[in-house]
């Protein structure tokens, strides 16, 4: 009840004409920053933080927060309709976004994608507002080897739950693995995988890499295929918004358990991206049309933007609670509160309620917003589609490399997205996963750093991985994950061996 009557004073900071306008214009924003890729949310961010030296702190998170929802939207904008990522964690969404898209139902697909993602959010946020004390000191628990058992289990996710071949699955997160070395180590400071490049000091960008395997390599396939752009031909009209969101309620399982791995990694250090991967791939395990998903299946889209905005939204917890960013995003605005004078940890909730839950306030309204005024945006990103290849292929060749050289301003980036462009052309020819790839060149060096650190911490002994409840349950359901293909095809064999020789 205490932090229910703190929410209705939160809202009474939070909804006034002035914070509305700076969340619409904050949505507006994100938009156009989610959509142009190499920016992101957390680039946004920060281009946004120094305009709001000068504000009330609480209208300058609110615009910040609104220009992070926005963001969210438009990277899912841009994965449903040109298979370019916009934001790492709406990697996931292309899998099925893209496709439904080309079979001429990107209304559909979009509205899916705005509504689920409205609805994890709603939930993520919801979690703060009920469970804010619990989850803090839950995550209190969280140390290094903690940290490198969530990382696992992600991974193992991919090569248990995932469609491709685990041999392929293992090899391309191999090489992600490897671009994820690339440039100086956190630990011991030497360089590694550089062969002289003093660009790669820094490491890969994930932006630019993401930028080639899916921007560039599409256009490759694309361009292959005789310059064939299958969008919509019919007009799109308001009722097809409608009747979308007609058929949401059936997908209520998806939701709730992508709502549900969306706060978990959201709290952890998971993150949204790993909670969008993880979400798409059990939500394909379990589902009764596993053959649809890859191929335009409206639950591949639903389990991913549930999950991710979950994600996103329940990471602004940790943060307030405990000073510890659970993402990129939260990073940089826990930046802006220490500018602001507000030192981030359980004494701002005592100090500053007004602040805080005044933020927690604005996420709700903030969030109703953003869906709002992104469905209103329908009819006109799914007109896009209706522009012929041979215009729209070269625009989005400019726009790739303008994202890729907006990462850091450096030449030497557009061909690396380049080269990564080959390699995303290739993997699709034949026939590897490259999400696993991706996962990887977001995780590898974190999960690294972990446990490297939990070793230093256990003197090289692994025992430290199953040295408390917590860390031990999540490194078993993470190796029964990794082990479940090898073990069904060898249960497979011997069944096989013994109705062969029961024949015989």
């Amino acid at each position: 009840m205490e932090n229910f009557a703190s929410l209705l004073h939160g809202f009474g900071v939070a909804l006034t004409t002035y914070h509305v306008i700076l969340m619409m214009v904050g949505v507006l924003l994100g938009i156009l920053v989610g959509v142009l890729p190499g920016l992101g949310a957390p680039n946004g961010v920060s281009l946004l933080l120094p305009l709001t030296f000068t504000m009330d702190p609480v209208a300058a998170i609110i615009l910040l927060t609104s220009m992070y929802w926005g963001a969210l939207f438009g990277g899912s904008t841009t994965s449903i309709l040109f298979n370019i990522p916009g934001e790492p964690s709406s990697v996931a969404t292309t899998f099925d976004g893209y496709p439904m898209a080309r079979q001429g139902q990107a209304t559909q697909a979009l509205t899916l994608a705005f509504l689920s993602a409205g609805f994890g959010a709603l939930v993520g946020v919801i979690l703060i507002t009920v469970l804010s004390t619990w989850v803090a000191q839950f995550a209190l628990r969280f140390s290094s080897p903690e940290y490198f058992a969530v990382y696992f289990l992600a991974f193992a996710s991919f090569v248990g739950l995932g469609a491709a071949s685990p041999f392929k699955t293992v090899v391309s997160m191999g090489l992600g693995f490897a671009f994820a070395a690339v440039g100086m180590d956190t630990v011991s400071g030497g360089l590694r995988l550089t062969y002289g490049f003093n660009e790669l000091l820094s490491g890969i960008s994930f932006l630019i890499a993401v930028i080639g395997l899916f921007g560039i390599g599409e256009l490759m396939i694309t361009m292959e295929e005789g310059l064939r752009f299958d969008g919509i031909r019919a007009r799109v009209k308001v009722r097809d918004v409608l009747k979308t969101i007609a058929t949401l309620p059936r997908y209520w399982v998806t939701l709730l358990r992508s709502a549900a791995i969306g706060c978990w990694m959201g709290v952890t250090p998971g993150g949204p991206t790993a909670a969008s991967f993880m979400s798409y791939g059990l939500a394909k395990r379990l589902s009764r049309r596993k053959e649809g998903f890859g191929k335009g299946e409206p639950e591949g889209v639903v389990a991913p933007e549930t999950a991710d905005h979950a994600a996103g939204s329940s990471a602004i917890l940790p943060m307030l609670a405990l000073g510890v960013p659970g993402s990129a995003t939260a990073a940089v605005m826990m930046g802006g509160l220490m500018i602001w004078g507000l030192n981030p940890g359980p004494m701002l909730f005592i100090e500053r309620p007004d602040f805080v839950w005044g933020l927690i306030a604005s996420m709700y309204l903030g969030n109703i917003v953003a869906v709002l005024m992104v469905l209103a945006t329908i009819p006109l990103f799914a007109s896009i589609l209706r522009i012929p290849f041979a215009i729209i292929g070269p625009v989005i060749v400019v726009v790739c490399f303008i994202g890729a050289y907006t990462v850091a301003g450096r030449p030497f980036d557009l061909w690396l997205a380049l080269a990564f462009g080959v390699v995303g052309y290739l993997f699709k020819k034949l026939d590897y996963p490259i999400a696993p790839l991706v996962l990887a060149m977001v995780l590898g060096d974190k999960a690294e750093d972990a446990f490297r650190q939990s070793m230093i911490m256990s003197r090289g002994s692994l025992s430290i991985f199953w040295s408390n409840g917590l860390v031990t349950t999540l490194m078993l359901i993470g190796l029964a994950l990794a082990l479940g293909p090898v073990l069904s095809t060898l249960f497979g064999r011997l069944t096989k061996a013994k109705t062969s020789s029961a024949v015989a």
